[in-house]
């Protein structure tokens, strides 16, 4: 059992007004809003989950915190094009990693539309890249990755278009499986038209994405092993 009664109706219109107004100027007017309908309800519904995510395998981290498991809504614009101050979002992040988002986990989203959600490691380094390259070379652990991208499209999660538009050097073509080589990183994610469903607003909410999670689960343990 758990205290959080989900996601208010509240939350989504702060971030759509935040959308329209991402400027400090407003923000300061309605940190009250942030302080009680983004901040207060998010770090309630990761310390609700947190024993859940606890009891899977891997064990997943959910530290109810800002830098935590919950992203900060400042925006750093320091190399950014975009000057806007704020993410018009609220981004949870839940991984067996020791860096939350350094390392393969789960992500739900919810943004003025309604809730995505996906997991993967978003950006393989030189190591971890040839470490995953290798991995997909042997039968037993690319069937492993393909099953665990088919139950993740169960939910509703999928890859976007590979990074490469051309084949490694190196390796020979396989067109049942040689798409994944074109990879950089892998995140399979709910894609554009985020759903708005019902249970976000309620007691239902931690179970609703703790199952969801069960089927992400195959994809994040076998990122986690690279």
């Amino acid at each position: 059992m758990h205290d959080f009664a989900g996601f208010s109706e509240e939350t989504f219109r702060f971030l759509d007004e935040l959308k329209d107004n991402n400027r400090r100027s407003w923000f300061e007017a309605n940190r009250d809003r942030y302080e009680a309908h983004w901040k207060a309800p998010a770090l309630a519904f990761i310390e609700a989950i947190a024993p859940g995510m606890a009891a899977l395998e891997p064990a997943m981290k959910a530290e109810p915190k800002i830098n935590g498991s919950l992203r900060r809504i400042n925006r750093d614009v320091r190399f950014s094009a975009d000057k806007s101050p704020y993410e018009p979002w609220l981004h949870m992040i839940f991984s067996p990693g020791e860096h939350l988002n350094k390392s393969a986990g789960v992500h739900v989203v919810l943004t003025p539309d309604g809730v995505g959600y996906g997991a993967g490691r978003w950006a393989f380094d030189g190591p971890v890249l040839e470490r995953y390259r290798k991995r997909l070379n042997n039968s037993k652990d690319r069937s492993a990755l393909i099953a665990a991208l088919e139950e993740a499209a169960r939910v509703g999660c999928h890859l976007d278009e590979p990074h490469l538009k051309r084949l490694p050097k190196g390796y020979d073509s396989a067109p049942d499986w040689d798409y994944l080589l074109r990879y950089k990183g892998i995140v399979a994610r709910t894609m554009e038209g985020r759903i708005m469903p019902d249970w976000i607003g309620t007691e239902k909410a931690v179970d609703e994405v703790l199952d969801r999670t069960r089927a992400l689960m195959p994809l994040v343990g076998w990122l986690h092993a690279l």
